[in-house]
């Protein structure tokens, strides 16, 4: 009997019992927050510089705090999930989340945003991987298909309603709040889920989970500090020493951190990371793909609107209805992907993904060019829609290209580190913005000269689309690594071992 069966006899899977589809949508109402949470905020950026006096550095913070402590929390909140009660770490991580929520959106100043936003990924990484596991164990096996289909949508509606969201609440000023409400339209939400999930959901862990790996956590997240923390600072402070120091010494991190997991495999079987996942080349070149991927969108997202904010002078509504159709193209593509293309296709609709992304990031280059500082939203359509298809060709197909020749046993594992690379590339592809956007501009001449803030954001903005074709490029190349045709070996089955999110059957990644 595999650990899932063992957990799913223990739960609620008679059909008769309608308490089931309450526990559904608190879970996935819960995991919508989460989705809507990391796409608000970059709308709200601009607001949030001129109402906080935030530098440039505290604004990457903001975004990339939450990704990073996201992260390094993950794996270990799906463990302690298993350990100690996936209802309980559930509850536990949405209780956070909320507190954070109040936290960010009652800041007074940048460095107590930040510590807040720290505080919110961290209480994420509790709550996230809870949902498909809480999912799969309450629902039977034939329900699961329809269950995954729907939450696949709340994915979707997710990535779509954050931006908009954000540039709704930021435009009305409720209240003279400004940004604020982004933050604390999460507490009633929060509060219902945490009333909702104590009497809804039932309790439920894994019979055999692994043990904590606190040390591999630990040096994992000192490793991702060193190399992102001088990245953010490194212009500000006009590149110390220390930061160089900082960054190089992140790789001998990085190296124990790896020898550490050697140990760790060897003492009691329960590293945080299984490393006999990267002799797997296909699994290698996946995560590779995963990582850079996720530095190209933390990358974009954020210049992106930097650009149109500050740089152009438009307002969030007028940004945010501008990303629409490339959200619409987004979700199109990434259906199309997997119920038509990929199983006729297979590597092959990745790699198109990946140059489709690419024309339309040059395309966009060109745009914002050839119109420079009197670029109208329709004219952003055709790029926007191109980069859009080939985003949803790469994002929806990924994670079973990836996990296709994983051995079964270590599909649960390999599923969270998929997952968590891609928060990694997202929290150093932010602190990437530094060096590709904000080292093209020369604060000393705005101050003197204002009026060329925009000439000046466009040609930041135009360097950063050089950069993310060039890392687009070689995704492309890598891809080569991944198998021809994925094999659905996850199909009908539950992945032994249930030590992290992600070992179920067939479901869709949690990624922001």
């Amino acid at each position: 009997m595999s650990s899932h069966e063992a957990v799913t006899d223990a739960a609620p899977t008679d059909t008769s019992d309608k308490r089931r589809w309450i526990a559904l949508a608190i879970v996935m109402t819960a995991a919508f927050m989460d989705l809507v949470d990391a796409t608000i905020v970059n709308i709200a950026i601009p607001s949030i510089e001129r109402d906080l006096g935030a530098s440039f550095g505290a604004i990457q913070w903001i975004t990339a705090g939450y990704a990073l402590a996201f992260a390094a929390g993950l794996i270990t909140g799906g463990r302690l999930g298993d350990i100690y009660g996936r209802k309980r770490l559930f509850l536990l991580g949405t209780a956070g989340f909320t507190l954070a929520s109040a936290l960010c959106g009652f800041a007074a100043n940048p460095e107590m945003l930040v510590a807040s936003r720290l505080l919110q990924g961290a209480a994420a990484a509790m709550m996230v991987p809870q949902v498909l596991s809480i999912i799969h164990v309450t629902f039977p096996a034939h329900e699961r298909g329809k269950v995954f289909g729907m939450f696949g949508a709340i994915i979707g509606l997710g990535a779509v309603s954050g931006p908009l969201l954000g540039a709704l609440l930021t435009q009305w000023n409720i209240a003279g709040l400004e940004w604020r409400p982004i933050f604390l339209i999460n507490l009633p939400v929060g509060i219902a889920g945490l009333i909702l999930g104590r009497k809804f959901i039932s309790e439920s862990k894994a019979p055999k989970a692994l043990r904590l790996d606190v040390v591999g956590m630990l040096l994992v997240t000192a490793a991702l500090l060193m190399l992102i923390y001088p990245l953010t600072r490194g212009r500000e402070l006009d590149w110390p020493l220390w930061g160089h120091l900082m960054m190089a010494g992140s790789l001998l991190v990085f190296a124990a951190f790896v020898v550490y997991e050697k140990y760790k495999t060897k003492k009691d079987g329960s590293p945080l990371v299984e490393l006999s996942l990267f002799k797997v080349k296909s699994f290698a070149a996946g995560i590779a793909v995963q990582l850079t991927f996720g530095v190209v969108l933390g990358i974009f997202f954020l210049v992106w609107t930097l650009y149109m904010q500050i740089g152009l002078g438009w307002s969030p509504l007028k940004a945010g209805l501008t990303g629409v159709p490339f959200s619409i193209a987004v979700s199109v593509a990434a259906g199309l992907s997997v119920q038509k293309l990929v199983p006729r296709f297979g590597r092959k609709v990745l790699q198109a993904g990946a140059l489709t992304m690419i024309a339309g990031v040059l395309l966009y280059l060109f745009e914002a060019g050839r119109y420079g500082t009197g670029i109208e939203p329709w004219q952003m359509i055709l790029p926007l829609v191109v980069m859009g298809l080939g985003m949803g060709l790469i994002v929806a197909p990924l994670t079973d290209a990836v996990l296709s020749e994983v051995p079964r046993e270590h599909a649960g594992s390999a599923s969270g580190l998929i997952n968590t690379t891609g928060q990694m590339g997202n929290a150093l592809g932010l602190g990437l913005v530094s060096v590709v956007f904000f080292g093209v501009i020369d604060d000393r001449n705005l101050e003197q000269a204002p009026a060329g803030t925009a000439a000046a954001f466009t040609d930041a903005f135009q360097n950063s689309l050089g950069w993310a074709a060039g890392v687009l490029a070689a995704i492309f190349l890598v891809m080569f690594a991944l198998p021809a045709k994925p094999k659905q070996h996850l199909e009908g089955g539950d992945a032994e071992g249930d030590e992290t999110p992600g070992s179920v059957e067939k479901e869709p990644a949690l990624t922001h």
